[in-house]
């Protein structure tokens, strides 16, 4: 699937060497290369487009302010000679920030984290989560909830809104490469440009669990343990890796198994 994209940049010298790399890019097309953040803000108001590559410094609309004057921004990736710009970026939730010279090779990478992200969102908004054989039970769901201190809740940028989400409600999140997808309780999903090994690192692991490397569970939500796969609340089915098992049975299975004979 081809995907657009526009280059603004004000030097002239990098913005054609950027259009030209573009061009040897299978699957993005190049629409436009403008000089400023102003005429990027005028071009993307009247034009929908899947990628822009920015430039951040440049003058009356800096790359950063380009974003933020949009209500709807596409896919950024931004560029910059300065390394320190890129912790800001990423809380704008740009897909790949590159530091200055920009090479074929590390704009190919940028671009294809942005295409899977292109890809997984569209099958997202296309897609029920994930498939069950029954519903979930709501006042399961409730006690669920209720296990978890009301004050227990994070928030995601989806669709440049920040989303509260309940602990509780969450069931289980999806590692899609560089981003991630939480699939919650009544069979919606949010996706969230943040990794799932750094979301591990985040949520408390009180309730969440890594079982494989594509999967992080909630806990509490677990309906049973085979030797395989653990069945939700809501009947999914998620797969224990070989690598995870041990640390699920020390963790979790052996601290709250009930058993014939305590010393």
């Amino acid at each position: 699937m081809n995907h657009t994209c526009i280059i603004v940049e004000d030097n002239i010298l990098e913005r054609d060497s950027l259009a030209l790399k573009v061009g040897k890019i299978e699957g993005l097309i190049l629409k436009a290369c403008l000089e400023n953040g102003l005429e990027g803000l005028n071009y993307l108001k009247k034009n929908e487009i899947d990628i822009v590559i920015s430039d951040i410094d440049m003058p009356d609309l800096s790359g950063l302010g380009l974003i933020k004057s949009l209500n709807n921004p596409p896919v950024f990736i931004l560029t910059s000679s300065f390394p320190e710009h890129a912790a800001e970026s990423f809380e704008l939730d740009v897909i790949d920030y590159i530091v200055k010279p920009v090479k074929l090779e590390r704009l190919n990478k940028a671009v294809e984290k942005a295409f899977n992200f292109l890809t997984s969102r569209n099958k997202h908004f296309q897609e029920p989560a994930h498939k069950t054989t029954t519903t979930t039970n709501t006042s399961a769901t409730i006690e669920v909830i209720r296990t978890i201190d009301a004050e227990e809740y994070v928030f995601i940028k989806e669709n440049n809104a920040h989303i509260k989400l309940n602990m509780g409600d969450i069931l289980f999140i999806e590692s899609l490469g560089d981003f991630s997808k939480l699939s919650v309780v009544g069979g919606k999903s949010h996706m969230a440009l943040v990794s799932l090994k750094n979301l591990e690192k985040q949520l408390p692991a009180n309730f969440f669990m890594r079982v494989h490397k594509q999967y992080i569970i909630n806990t509490l939500h677990i309906k049973n343990i085979s030797v395989s796969d653990i069945k939700l609340s809501n009947n999914t089915l998620i797969p224990i890796s070989i690598s995870y098992k041990q640390q699920l049975h020390e963790n979790l299975i052996n601290k709250k198994s009930l058993t014939r004979f305590i010393e």
